[in-house]
């Protein structure tokens, strides 16, 4: 089969929008007050968000954007080494270091590219990058384009990252690369114990924090959460979270940041963020030091949240992160719940195979209000019996990462769940 014609093989998309169970690239086609948007013209609560502060529209953030537009142009028009370097960029540099307690940083045009710059940026042929199996995709990306040995270790199980360390021969550089909250269970690195074993074993840890950062800690992340921010060389952050823009930074030394701004290949080869986008995040942070308590009240949602999911007989686990999975079973009964809550107003993460294990991902911001998260509460509660109908079945979720909506083995099964389903949605 030719390239284009295994595209047009691809047919799993359209089966799922027969049935109305596709649960991606919804259309949001505006925004309301706190967590409400508009989807397919009606008006929802969104609780899969990142906007964990809740200023993606806040007047200030918005403001800022449009008067760096006006001043600077949309664009940069050029990379940042030759021509495309903005007073903003260093600006929000500058802010960022004083505020995670770093020496230096350097701003990327995303977070995708802060990952990849960061790791493939400083590894090289020879050296070793040993990255956590549940490391989010841009890690994954940046220890394969790196050139170095990428090897990789169970979920947070330092004692085989250890014994691995232990066992690698050779003089080459080593560094390992985690998640701080991860993006899918929404638990944290084990940062006191990954940063003994590198300390012993003279690797380079390198701490994606995306999801903890500007939540955690007063906003200072992951690191300032446990006290370990100066014993971790490379800290990574997105603007597409807390930050209510798009883009992303490297913080640590100085050395080690002057030499990314000449061997970080997506800084170097592509053009620096918007000024939009710049201000935008720079404003964020700006509102973020004068008025933490968002971040606590970004937990304290989710901590509600997660009592009333267990409450109801969810399966949800333990945790201290805005970042809340519910398990449902298997990738159909997932999709199933994603519309009988879309449909009571709520709108909610569906994830599936290949980029995970199926859930719910609930995520919850400084922006959802007392009323809006007992209306999540009673959504959830109200699809308890309908989604009972459609029954886990009795191989159970046997693993499938090809599919993105699984169904049950046998044509007879899958009849048989697929008749009961469509008479559950409208």
């Amino acid at each position: 089969m030719d390239i284009v014609g295994r595209c047009a093989s691809f047919t799993r998309s359209r089966q799922a929008r027969d049935l109305g169970l596709y649960p991606f690239y919804s259309a949001f086609s505006g925004r309301g007050p706190g967590a409400v948007r508009t989807v397919g013209g009606r008006e929802v609560v969104v609780c899969g968000s990142g906007d964990y502060l809740g200023l993606a529209a806040d007047p200030r953030v918005t403001e800022a954007a449009a008067e760096a537009s006006r001043r600077y142009g949309t664009g940069p028009s050029g990379s940042r080494l030759l021509n495309g370097n903005l007073d903003l960029h260093e600006r929000l540099e500058a802010e960022l270091a004083r505020f995670f307690g770093k020496p230096a940083a350097l701003v990327f045009a995303t977070g995708y590219q802060a990952g990849l710059g960061a790791v493939a940026g400083l590894c090289r042929v020879g050296d070793h990058v040993f990255v956590d199996q549940e490391a989010h995709a841009s890690l994954v990306d940046a220890a394969r384009l790196s050139r170095a040995k990428v090897h990789w270790f169970p979920h947070n199980d330092t004692d085989r990252l250890a014994t691995e360390l232990e066992a690698l021969p050779g003089n080459g550089g080593r560094m390992v690369v985690v998640d701080g909250v991860y993006s899918m269970r929404g638990d944290l690195c084990p940062l006191p114990d990954l940063v003994r074993v590198c300390r012993e074993h003279r690797a380079t840890l390198v701490v994606d924090d995306a999801h903890g950062a500007g939540v955690l800690a007063e906003g200072r992340g992951t690191c300032a959460r446990y006290g370990l921010t100066d014993d971790v060389p490379v800290i990574i952050l997105t603007f597409s979270k807390a930050f209510a823009s798009i883009g992303g930074a490297v913080l640590g030394d100085e050395t080690v940041i002057e030499y990314l701004r000449h061997y970080a290949r997506p800084l170097v080869f592509s053009a620096g963020a918007s000024p939009a986008d710049t201000a935008a995040a720079l404003q964020a942070l700006r509102i973020l030091c004068d008025e933490p308590r968002r971040c606590r009240a970004a937990l304290d949602n989710a901590r509600r949240m997660r009592h009333a999911l267990s409450a109801l007989g969810y399966r949800v686990p333990p945790g201290e992160t805005p970042l809340v999975p519910v398990d449902m079973g298997d990738e159909l009964r997932t999709a199933v719940a994603w519309r009988l809550l879309l449909n009571r107003g709520v709108h909610v993460n569906a994830v599936l195979p290949p980029a995970a294990p199926a859930c719910l991902r609930a995520t919850f911001c400084a922006s959802h209000t007392a009323e809006q998260l007992d209306a999540i509460a009673t959504a959830f509660a109200d699809i308890r019996e309908p989604l009972a109908a459609v029954a886990v079945p009795e191989t159970g979720p046997a693993a499938s990462h090809a599919s993105h909506l699984r169904l049950p083995r046998t044509e007879e099964s899958a009849e048989t769940r697929l008749a009961g389903i469509r008479r559950l949605l409208p």
